[in-house]
């Protein structure tokens, strides 16, 4: 089985090659492959591969520059899974896609199912709402797992920021009105392969999943988390006892609106695959084991 992989050497692509590899021969494609804003390109590669699996790890991630670079987010976001997503169909493929809690617009406190009302509050999750469409209008088989508050070995994250900045700093302001999950890449990565499986085996029926990390928790509860567990592993902690000051949404202005509330119902994916899926704490401090 052949697997087109894009983003290859992402945050989650870095997991996904080795996730993925038990199931076939992965062929990783990093942006200096596969520019997606480049669609004949994207066009050509898929017919020239002729995979059996397209992943397509591949993003425009930058929240705040989306709002001022709408024509990349939304080729990248957008326009990209739906070539991917008729291309597939057109040689029987399966594609699997990721999204995002920012489809959402954040209000309640509950957690929010795949066929709530969506309403994105920002250019960064309108052009990934846009990319769901398009790939599900365009390839029946189509897996789109939206994810959370995702971090990892590789790549720029939440918590690799947190530990430079608590090096670095003797006081940070940390947001506690935004409500979510931590999710690490190797988590989504284990559970795509799990579902890439299970699609095979006609025991997953195609469409939207979500998945995230168990729990929840708030962005600065979170630093608390991760300036604890750096502290009791003799990480060099700058910041003072009390250096951790929680903060609202609007005294920290940022160019994008983020949702108050990111929490997602993991039913529908973990009755799908029949298993629990992981503490957010489990996943964040496997991770440090690493880093620090």
């Amino acid at each position: 089985m052949k697997i087109l992989l894009t983003g290859s050497n992402g945050q989650l692509g870095s997991e996904l090659r080795l996730a993925l590899a038990p199931l076939g021969t992965i062929l990783p494609l990093d942006r200096s492959h596969c520019d997606l804003r480049e669609t004949d390109t994207v066009r050509s590669l898929v017919r020239d591969v002729h995979p059996d699996i397209i992943v397509n790890a591949a993003a425009f991630t930058a929240v705040d520059a989306a709002q001022s670079d709408h024509s990349t987010a939304f080729a990248v976001n957008a326009t990209a899974p739906g070539i991917l997503g008729e291309e597939a169909a057109r040689i029987g493929a399966l594609v699997v896609h990721y999204s995002t809690d920012y489809v959402f617009d954040g209000s309640g406190d509950g957690f929010r199912s795949e066929d709530a009302p969506t309403a994105p509050l920002n250019a960064y999750g309108a052009s990934k709402l846009a990319g769901e469409r398009n790939l599900a209008q365009a390839c029946p088989d189509h897996l789109i797992f939206r994810t959370s508050w995702v971090f990892g070995l590789q790549g720029s994250n939440f918590l690799k920021t947190m530990l430079s900045m608590a090096s670095q700093r003797e006081r940070i302001n940390i947001v506690d009105d935004q409500i979510g999950a931590p999710t690490s890449a190797a988590l989504i990565a284990d559970m795509t392969a799990r579902g890439i499986a299970a699609a095979r085996a006609a025991t997953m029926a195609p469409g939207c999943y979500h998945l995230a990390a168990a729990g929840q928790t708030s962005w600065y509860a979170y630093a608390c988390h991760v300036i604890a567990k750096a502290r009791a592993s003799n990480w060099p902690v700058r910041l003072a006892a009390d250096g951790i000051v929680p903060v609202c949404s609007d005294d920290y202005p940022s160019a994008a609106r983020r949702p108050l509330n990111s929490r997602l119902d993991t039913r529908k994916l973990r009755h799908a695959l029949g298993l629990e899926l992981e503490h957010w704490r489990d996943g964040v401090d496997r991770v440090m084991n690493r880093l620090i």
